[in-house]
């Protein structure tokens, strides 16, 4: 119902919103082919033999021709389909950019209500500029693979500076010592980026992985081949580590008041969206069409529409 936005979604959601709030909201993003379901596979396997309750919204692209997706990632976690604990969405992207489909937030508020302890969500493969998740989760781990990029691609802005855990899959492979070296070279270069990146609130990146002065997080860097279950229970205990810091420091406690305000943003961004084009669909056509005849610029055109919309 809340990924299809029937009628009546949004009071589902209103009510479920008193019991949400206790899951731990994990991102697991990267580029395409690095193992991203596999490795989440094994924290649905960790975390259950924990006695932990999972949901997992997985998200495939969407084709551009026949507006379908398929949806592979679930392939990979078959083995927890009859799990009543564990409960597994798969989502199509439905032509939404970022990594995430438009209501991946809903379904993990809907997740969190049904009493997960912890929701995984895994984007779609992203580039350095999709950065969706990071205001859906509280974690970010992001997977890199050896022999998926040189030096550089280490070290440009965008998707590497969301991580708050950085998981070298595949280590066995040849080049796993160079992907750390690049990661280590771009953490230490980052003192004044990795400050201003969306997932790392005012963060100073000093002293050791995990930790740092004033409080800031340091992304930690742990090696892992998921298809063995090597340094899962590593990696599983420095994201805990991660969700420790968000609760006990201030800077913590600042990035969650700014992921509410991103999410409010969002949500206020298409509502707004939806009224308008209610409200004036004809309106925007006509001056739509007046664009295209370059009668009036896109500039004028968006004044005209929110004028109107104001006077509504």
């Amino acid at each position: 119902m809340a990924d299809d936005r029937l009628d009546g979604y949004v009071d589902v959601l209103k009510d479920l919103y008193p019991h949400t709030g206790n899951a731990w909201v994990v991102g697991i993003t990267g580029n395409p082919g690095a193992g991203k379901s596999t490795l989440t596979d094994r924290l649905i396997e960790h975390w259950r033999a924990k006695g932990w309750r999972i949901g997992v919204v997985a998200v495939d692209p969407t084709s551009p021709f026949s507006g379908g997706a398929i949806l592979g990632d679930r392939i990979r976690m078959q083995r927890h389909f009859e799990d009543p604990d564990v409960f597994i969405r798969s989502l199509a992207t439905r032509g939404a950019l970022g990594g995430l489909s438009r209501s991946a937030s809903d379904i993990v508020r809907v997740l969190d209500a049904w009493g997960a302890d912890a929701v995984l969500v895994e984007t779609v493969g992203v580039g350095q500029d999709e950065l969706e998740v990071t205001r859906t989760a509280h974690t970010t781990v992001v997977v890199m693979a050896p022999g998926m990029g040189d030096g550089v691609q280490a070290i440009k802005a965008g998707i590497m500076e969301v991580a708050d855990v950085f998981a070298v899959n595949k280590a066995d492979r040849d080049g796993a010592d160079a992907t750390v070296r690049d990661l280590e070279l771009m953490l230490a270069l980052g003192q004044g980026v990795m400050a201003s990146g969306p997932g790392h609130v005012g963060a100073k990146v000093s002293g050791p992985a995990g930790g740092g002065s004033e409080g800031a997080w340091v992304p930690p860097i742990v090696r892992a081949v998921a298809t063995q279950g090597k340094g899962i229970e590593e990696l599983a205990g420095k994201m805990s580590e991660h969700g420790a810091w968000l609760r006990q420091s201030e800077q913590g406690r600042l990035r969650l008041r700014q992921r509410a305000r991103d999410q409010l943003y969002n949500e206020m961004r298409d509502a707004l969206v939806e009224a308008a084009i209610r409200d004036l669909g004809e309106r925007i056509d006509d001056m739509a069409g007046q664009v295209a005849r370059r009668e009036v610029d896109p500039y004028a055109a968006c004044d005209a529409i929110l004028e109107a919309f104001r006077g509504k």
